[in-house]
């Protein structure tokens, strides 16, 4: 089912009725939805990192955007794009919190002391070129260049973010990455994104595509599974670019461990196929894409993985 952008808005709410407790982080972080039953299970890990719809109200509060301003940085829809992975045997693990409370495609600790009344301490004060740009672990700005708070934060509110947010869903990826690797000798973690057309217009030598697929040039998985993840997608129709202008991020850089059979890969869907961008809302393309990326996981799934 495509969600519109009205009924898309999630919030962790005050309770309203004594039965029915409000929903805490720790329950919003992740969800995750093992291989359907009748599905033979594979080491593949799907993981949508930046799709969750859920801001919660002590950083609504101390916003200065509205709804749908703070909504731009969301890899929209992502996680319904890839909701059929667990027929086709694979794990999916999504993030249900919103990319800009904290995101988990981040180093923890990677903030910006601008953003901070106190001081922080020193294993958070990495000036990456992400946190010079607004984008670390806690965002200072939408994606549009917009800044999102009116005020100071505490580093005990940075604390208690990562605590509840970043801490359990990478619980999570660790376990399940041990997981494959004990059932299956490995796994293969596909971290799915999504980026502006603007991004996707001059991805590799000028050129427009369709996916970008990332691999820290090679470093973090088997030639092979981008080798077998691209000629699906061409196949498709789709135009493939590798590692421009995204070659992968904390995800793929921390698990991606091929020597150890631990493999990570990022794709990166151009938004213009699914979504207009000025609305946030699904177009007609979204049910093509959909369909398109189904038949890519159940080339996946009928891939020999014994033989990486």
């Amino acid at each position: 089912m495509i969600m519109n952008s009205m009924n898309a808005w999630e919030s962790i709410a005050p309770a309203t009725d004594a039965a029915e407790p409000a929903l805490s982080l720790d329950e919003a972080a992740f969800q995750i939805t093992r291989p359907a039953p009748g599905a033979t299970a594979s080491p593949l890990i799907f993981a949508s990192p930046h799709s969750g719809r859920i801001y919660p109200a002590d950083m609504m509060n101390a916003s200065v955007l509205d709804h749908e301003a703070i909504r731009r940085s969301e890899d929209a829809f992502v996680d319904q794009l890839i909701e059929a992975a667990p027929a086709h045997g694979a794990t999916l693990l999504t993030a249900r919190l919103a990319r800009v409370y904290l995101d988990v495609n981040r180093e923890p600790w990677e903030l910006d002391p601008s953003m901070f009344e106190d001081e922080l301490p020193a294993y958070a004060r990495g000036r990456t070129a992400r946190v010079a740009a607004g984008l670390g672990a806690i965002a200072r700005i939408v994606c549009e260049g917009q800044e999102i708070y009116g005020r100071k934060l505490a580093f005990a509110e940075a604390q208690r973010r990562v605590e509840q947010v970043h801490r359990p869903y990478h619980q999570a990826l660790g376990d399940l990455i041990a997981e494959a690797k004990a059932a299956h000798g490995l796994a293969v973690l596909i971290d799915w994104h999504s980026m502006p057309a603007a991004a996707a217009a001059h991805a590799s030598a000028g050129k427009s595509c369709d996916m970008v697929l990332g691999d820290r040039y090679g470093g973090s998985c088997a030639p092979a599974i981008s080798r077998l993840v691209e000629r699906e997608l061409e196949e498709l129709g789709y135009a493939v670019s590798r590692n421009a202008p995204y070659a992968g991020g904390y995800t793929t850089e921390h698990y991606g461990r091929p020597g150890r059979k631990a493999h990570a890969l990022q794709i990166e869907v151009n938004r213009a196929l699914y979504i207009d961008e000025a609305t946030m809302a699904p177009t007609a393309g979204f049910e093509r894409l959909k369909a398109d990326l189904e038949r890519l996981f159940a080339a996946l799934a009928a891939a020999d993985w014994s033989r990486l």
